[in-house]
């Protein structure tokens, strides 16, 4: 073990979370002895890969059940096997355990680490951790400093996930319906996409994450108006600043009036 973990650039005690994630198959015994190979050592390469591209040790472990099971990995990665456009545009952040302890000053609990690793927000390289999101990260951050709790910060981000599932849900149904139900036939089929029909999908994706993106935001804004001038009231009563007044949509001006008739008009 002590071997194979220093061929993969990586700790002995990294290469045991992985063998506990059944991430790596278990060695060849020969009485005492474990015998790992150079597929073990691939196979460490293969998900220190994609740590690096951003993916989680829980999608990791997907797309590789899927391989060995002999499973299409496209029916785990849908389109994305076929197209190199990532809708996410996170950026994963390295820190060392005393960098993210410092971070989240006596809230780095063995619960909350635990936590992290299954969500996909922490995963381990080596001595390190990556972060999955720059912006998760320091909005968490955030949030702490003004006194939440990190062990609630979790929970909220474990319920949020559930939520955005159902909204990824209903925007992808839209998608694969009414964009692509062409595309997606065909490869269903078992004809493939095309180099063209790859380029098609990629220009359409692209193009269509700014359009949730902006969906997303602007319900997301309408409902924290909603809930914020709620919970004013309840909390101030009437007093509060915008009680009982719904947003209303911005209107023209209304016409100046027409003169009236002049003494001496016809008719």
């Amino acid at each position: 073990m002590a071997e194979l973990a220093e061929e993969a650039g990586i700790t002995v005690r990294t290469l045991r979370f992985y063998r506990e994630r059944k991430l790596i198959p278990p060695p060849r015994r020969e009485g005492r002895i474990a015998w790992y190979t150079e597929h073990h050592l691939a196979r460490l390469r293969t998900i220190a890969a994609l740590l690096e591209r951003g993916h989680t040790l829980g999608g990791i472990a997907e797309l590789l059940t899927a391989f060995e099971s002999g499973r299409d990995v496209g029916e785990v990665l849908g389109l994305a096997a076929a197209i190199p456009v990532p809708w996410s545009e996170e950026t994963p952040v390295k820190l060392t355990p005393q960098e993210l302890a410092d971070y989240f000053t006596g809230e780095v609990t063995p619960e909350n680490l635990a936590t992290s690793l299954d969500l996909g927000y922490l995963a381990v390289d080596g001595d390190d951790l990556v972060h999955v999101s720059r912006r998760l990260l320091d909005a968490s951050h955030d949030l702490v400093r003004k006194g939440v709790p990190l062990a609630e910060v979790l929970a909220a981000g474990r319920e949020l996930r559930q939520h955005m599932e159902a909204v990824t849900e209903s925007f992808t149904e839209l998608v694969r319906t009414h964009v692509l139900a062409d595309v997606i036939a065909r490869a269903s089929a078992g004809e493939g996409l095309t180099p063209d029909e790859a380029a098609h999908v990629t220009r359409t994706l692209d193009s269509l994450r700014q359009s949730a993106k902006s969906i997303v935001d602007a319900e997301l804004s309408l409902a924290m108006d909603r809930r914020v001038r709620a919970e004013l009231e309840k909390w101030l009563g009437p007093t509060a600043p915008g009680a009982g007044r719904a947003a209303q949509p911005a209107q023209d001006p209304a016409p100046e009036a027409a003169p009236p008739p002049s003494a001496n008009a016809e008719g």
